[in-house]
């Protein structure tokens, strides 16, 4: 299957150069992170030597699978700190690439159900604030006026004793981000080069010096790894063995309805959060499959407590229909925390492990990984998530402390 970008899509989309015998940089992988990580390696770093290789088409990847949601109310200070700089990110990325990506800002709420929820939510809220994040604690009366379909009965099996709300957050659409980012980064010399398989390493002794794929052989000065899902299985390739599983990541969309679902809304206690689209679809996700697996599909005991679990929320949408399911393959870590950093073989760079926050990180992770591959050391922001954290045990483990990894 090729790309088949709208009319209104510039024609460097339809063009899909053959690879040059070298570059100075390649990126394994043309998602939301490669295509981020090349624009920002051109915009910051005045890199354009660059070949962005994509197995498939462009964004047809996990950043066509996912549930478009962007946040930044994480607990820890370093996962705080990097998707606070997405989301700063994301508000000025509709002018800076002159390109309607769609961004919504329609706010997250995050449901608390028992008292720990509750006192974990409270905390995150406090937690948020001190970093300079808007954060709001809400009341069940306070949730209902932020989303009048949401069901507060005090008679429901999983009563909503509050929220935490963070009115910045909200969505933007995924195909938009990656098209604008990819005319962004074509226009400033940029190679994007579809159906072009990484099968393999040039090295020598320990250094990366170039990459074997389908098309033939690519030298370069620095490859970056971007392809999520597949990380793992491309840095072994080279000799790198990461501490990452692959597991398939279930959601669903309905068909078309009028403007009813006016926020975000999440809660990790029933594994669902639903949002409405901008064409009207109301887009739904679920939690991690417990399995390891490489398949775009899951198991349908997933998607049958997904649906079960947004009835109980919002009994409105018991008569929907579901229009389409799919999977994406994600990355996940000891942590649930991102991989973003250098590696033990010269040249070779990985951005992966984001699990379930890979979307809302986009332009952080561009940001931060063009730093990292340009300068040889990771950004600031990106220090927390180097390999060095699983020898040293200083861990991240967001999804344990806040339960909010979505």
């Amino acid at each position: 299957m090729t790309a088949q970008p709208p009319p209104e899509h510039p024609d460097f989309l339809w063009r899909n150069p053959e690879p040059r015998a070298s570059y100075d940089v390649v990126i394994v992988g043309a998602g939301g992170h490669g295509l981020a990580t090349a624009y920002y390696l051109a915009k910051n770093h005045g890199i354009t030597d660059v070949a962005v290789l994509e197995k498939g088409w462009l964004a047809g990847g996990n950043m066509a699978r996912n549930t478009t949601i962007i946040r930044s109310n994480y607990l820890w200070d370093e996962s705080a700190a990097i998707y606070e700089h997405a989301l700063k990110l994301w508000e000025g990325l509709p002018a800076e690439l002159d390109y309607d990506i769609l961004f919504s800002r329609r706010g997250v709420l995050n449901l608390a159900h028992t008292l720990q929820d509750v006192r974990e939510g409270v905390r995150r809220v406090g937690a948020n604030r001190l970093s300079g994040i808007d954060a709001q604690w809400l009341g069940p009366e306070e949730a209902a006026e932020v989303c009048p379909i949401l069901n507060v009965s005090p008679r429901s099996r999983y009563p909503v004793l509050g929220g935490t709300f963070q009115p910045r957050a909200g969505i933007a659409k995924h195909d938009h981000v990656a098209w604008a980012l990819a005319r962004r980064a074509d226009e400033m010399g940029v190679d994007l080069i579809q159906g072009c398989e990484v099968t393999g390493f040039l090295k020598d002794g320990d250094r990366v010096v170039g990459v074997r794929t389908s098309r033939g052989r690519v030298l370069a000065g620095r490859v970056g790894l971007a392809a999520a899902g597949h990380s793992s299985v491309l840095a072994e390739r080279a000799g790198v063995r990461l501490p990452v599983q692959s597991h398939p990541l279930q959601a669903l969309v309905s068909e078309l309805h009028e403007p009813v679902h006016p926020t975000v809304v999440m809660s990790n206690h029933v594994h669902v959060y639903v949002s409405q689209a901008h064409k009207g679809e109301l887009v739904m996700g679920a939690g991690v499959d417990a399995y390891n697996g490489y398949g775009q599909r899951g198991s349908f005991h997933v998607i049958e407590r997904q649906m079960a679990a947004a009835v109980e929320l919002f009994p409105v949408f018991a008569r929907a229909h579901v229009l389409r399911t799919w999977g994406g393959i994600v990355d996940v870590t000891p942590d649930a925390s991102p991989i973003i950093g250098t590696t033990a073989v010269e040249n070779l760079y990985v951005n992966c492990g984001w699990g379930t926050g890979g979307f809302k990180a986009t332009p952080a992770a561009g940001w931060t990984f063009a730093h990292t591959i340009a300068t040889g050391e990771p950004h600031p922001l990106n220090v927390p998530f180097t390999l060095e954290r699983f020898t040293t045990g200083a861990l991240i483990d967001e999804h344990g402390a806040a339960a909010v990894a979505h």
